[in-house]
């Protein structure tokens, strides 16, 4: 049987697996080509296509990828099955000793070389040159090359309906993933936003491969034979895509897949970044909030005249309107970076947010940390609990919880800026009195928008009841 050529993946070591052994078939020698799906989880849908014909019947191919497990190894071609499947893996020193198991070996010491039959490997037997036996190593093991195989193996027997002008593989593997971080830069009320995805290999190298990034929530059922342990992640450098050259986007079932640019080539430790679109521009604007005090499910707590300082935190809206480039496009979830020009122009990181898939037509909110100059104090100072009679009769009495609150805001601001104050609740509530009007944002949230002089104060007074 000839080999096919390696087709240049590399991973951790996973043990044998064997499905059958199927006789009179017939060898199949090819050169390979390669395109990979890259889901984030680390998983990798790998399809091989071989451009050597397969006859009717039985071929019988070899193929180097370490990244294959036999048990989720295909054809996509309908007309052609996988009968059978031998894995074979990359030979450690107790396999090289086992193989070498009744031949004169050469054993590596500090100062000279030893030659010595091995005889058994556990426990260790050797038999030296004048007969004698050792019961252990006698220095390090140097094997013949025949004895070592340098990746995993796969004997392959594929059944042809037809003959078919090419044989096609394909494998779910593991040991690569992506992530999409965003840039936007912020100029007044407009943003010019730029994007790329990163593909890291843990432990897979692939040659000259089409790479496609599957963007979604794909359920895992299965935990493959893939080991990863003590593999480590290392970040050497980045190779960047053509400037001109943007990832394509489609939609596949749940999921969108963006397929990258012209074949790469990607090596474990080494990320590979490509962009994911043009630059785009967009309106955007800023939102100062206050969460509130009140909890998701349940009552307010008492805490009558005890002052709690509440961060002020800062939200930018970045418009997608449908029938603009930025916002007919959707976008795989990631990290955005939003960076400002100082007084000299020089671009500064001045907040961070992760986004979920998003899209096309959805505007991204990014909460990018909390507002340096402005503060909040919020104190409660009413609390009541009642039992409100029911309805009528044969229903339960209700439980009313009644809580006011005074928020005071400072901004240390050279212009006024508006900051909302934001209650969200679940279940039964109002707003009974506010010193600003309550905005009914849904039917759990209401907004206060508060007005703050530059270099003042503004207070914000609310009372709210809970029924149970």
């Amino acid at each position: 049987m000839r080999t096919i050529a390696d087709c240049g993946l590399r991973i951790a070591d996973w043990r044998a697996v064997s499905l059958a052994v199927v006789v009179g078939v017939v060898a199949v020698p090819a050169t390979a080509q390669t395109s990979l799906s890259i889901y984030r989880d680390g998983r990798v849908l790998v399809r091989r296509s071989f451009a050597e014909p397969l006859r009717q019947g039985s071929n019988a191919i070899t193929v180097t990828a370490d990244g294959l497990d036999p048990a989720t190894l295909f054809s996509p071609d309908p007309s052609v099955t996988v009968t059978s499947a031998v894995a074979r893996y990359p030979t450690t020193p107790e396999l090289a000793l086992a193989r070498a198991v009744g031949q004169r070996l050469a054993f590596a010491r500090e100062r000279d070389t030893v030659h010595a039959t091995v005889v058994r490997v556990n426990p260790p037997q050797v038999r030296l040159a004048d007969g004698r036996m050792l019961l252990a190593w006698p220095g390090t093991p140097l094997f013949p090359e025949a004895l070592v195989r340098t990746a995993t193996q796969a004997d392959v027997v594929l059944d042809a309906a037809r003959g078919r002008p090419r044989a096609e593989l394909a494998f779910v593997g593991q040991g690569m993933s992506w992530e999409a971080v965003y840039q936007v830069v912020l100029a007044g009320g407009t943003a010019a936003v730029t994007g790329a995805a990163t593909v890291t290999s843990q432990a897979m190298r692939v040659d000259t491969a089409q790479v496609q990034l599957v963007a979604g929530s794909i359920q895992r059922a299965r935990r493959g034979p893939v080991a990863l342990d003590g593999v480590a992640m290392r970040m050497q450098g980045v190779m960047a895509a053509e400037a001109d050259a943007y990832s394509g986007e489609e939609t596949v079932g749940e999921t969108h897949v963006y397929t990258l640019p012209g074949p790469i080539t990607i090596e474990p430790g080494m990320p590979v970044a490509t962009s994911l679109f043009p630059r785009a521009s967009t309106s955007v604007s800023q939102e100062f909030i206050v969460p509130g005090a009140l909890p998701w499910r349940g009552y307010a707590g008492a805490e009558q005249n005890q002052a709690r300082t509440t961060p002020v935190q800062s939200w930018y809206t970045l418009r997608r309107g449908r029938g603009s480039p930025f916002g007919d496009r959707p976008l795989p979830g990631g990290t955005v970076q939003l960076y400002e020009a100082d007084a000299e122009g020089r671009l500064q990181l001045v907040g961070e947010s992760a986004i979920d898939h998003t899209p096309a037509g959805r505007d991204l909110r990014l909460q990018s940390g909390d507002a340096f100059d402005l503060t909040a104090e919020r104190v409660q100072t009413e609390y009541a609990v009642e039992q409100v009679p029911p309805a009528r009769r044969g229903m339960a009495a209700t439980q009313r919880v009644t809580a006011s609150y005074r928020v005071t805001l400072t901004s240390a601001k050279a212009e006024a800026v508006t900051i909302d104050v934001r209650e969200v609740h679940a279940g039964e509530w109002r707003v009974t009195a506010s010193s600003t009007r309550a905005e009914k944002l849904s039917a759990s949230e209401v907004r206060f928008r508060v007005a703050v002089p530059a270099n003042g104060t503004a207070t914000l007074t609310y009372t709210v009841q809970i029924d149970s």
